[in-house]
């Protein structure tokens, strides 16, 4: 046991520092190749990028393993590069998967096809992505400025904020499970992705509840969360595989087939709620 934690803890955190990159760079420089995001959701960046931002700045508070804030970094590097390409190829609405990679303003989105408040992160300019991420790192560093000097309410907002980031995160294997339930079919889903996520969360679980370094509670709750989530998907894969996906018609579209954008699909990708597809090895181990 004493061997495989000490392996654990010098081949866990490289291999999570490296994670974002080894993951995400491939489907940058195929976005950034073919001029075309058609079949990326917006939606990974935002998600990634508002948890690495969380992280970072629950770090004075908690002082966690320097190798999860590392990540952070690394995350916040290749995502906003990831986002960049993304916004300057994505197809005009006419064209075949236009609506899986803006979304549009003013379309239905998630499961259940509400409308985002202020159709937020659905923006047709570019501009107003840009600004709203400058705009939490400004708010996060002006409350940590005003906070940080009261050491009595401090400790609680940095859990707040770590909590806050690290749940943000544990969403992230939740759209592909929900869509894996409703076309009952993991088509377009490899197996090696599959197999690197669980590979990565069994080793970040042994990591994490064996290590020496400083883990707060909160980084284990969450990947607790999203390890389950992850197992779930694998169950899903088993029991659908890659039949054809069973799409359910949307009340209001004019014909069975759905909603018109689930016609355009990313060969190298997982479909989600909205007929997008996320990249391959989207989510950080």
């Amino acid at each position: 046991m004493r061997f495989f934690a000490a392996l654990a803890g010098y081949a866990a955190p490289m291999f999570l520092i490296l994670s974002p990159i080894l993951s995400y760079s491939d489907q940058a420089i195929s976005m950034h190749r073919s001029r075309s995001s058609a079949g990326f959701s917006l939606d990974i960046p935002l998600i990634m990028l508002v948890a690495s931002i969380f992280r970072i700045f629950y770090y004075p508070g908690a002082k966690f393993d320097i190798a999860l804030l590392i990540q952070s970094f690394c995350n916040i590097f290749i995502q906003l590069i990831l986002l960049k390409i993304a916004l300057d190829h994505r197809p005009p609405p006419s064209s075949k998967g236009g609506d899986a990679a803006l979304p549009f303003v003013g379309a239905q989105d998630g499961l259940w096809g509400f409308q985002r408040p202020y159709n937020f992160w659905q923006w047709r300019s570019p501009k107003p992505y840009w600004q709203f991420l400058l705009s939490l790192f400004i708010s996060l560093t002006v409350l940590e400025l005003l906070i940080a000097p009261f050491h009595s309410l401090y400790p609680g907002y940095s859990a707040l904020i770590g909590y806050i980031g690290l749940s943000v995160e544990a969403t992230l294997p939740l759209p592909q499970l929900f869509a894996n339930a409703r076309s009952r079919s993991c088509k377009g889903f490899r197996f090696s992705v599959l197999a690197s996520w669980l590979l990565g969360d069994a080793m970040k679980m042994f990591w994490f509840f064996t290590s020496t370094t400083a883990i707060p509670l909160a980084f284990k709750l969450c990947g607790v969360f999203q390890a389950a989530c992850d197992l779930i998907i694998g169950i899903q894969y088993l029991m659908y595989g890659d039949q054809q996906p069973t799409v359910k018609t949307q009340q209001g579209w004019p014909y069975s087939g759905g909603k018109p954008h689930l016609a355009g699909s990313y060969s190298n990708g997982r479909q989600t709620p909205t007929g997008r597809r996320t990249p391959l090895g989207e989510k950080t181990i």
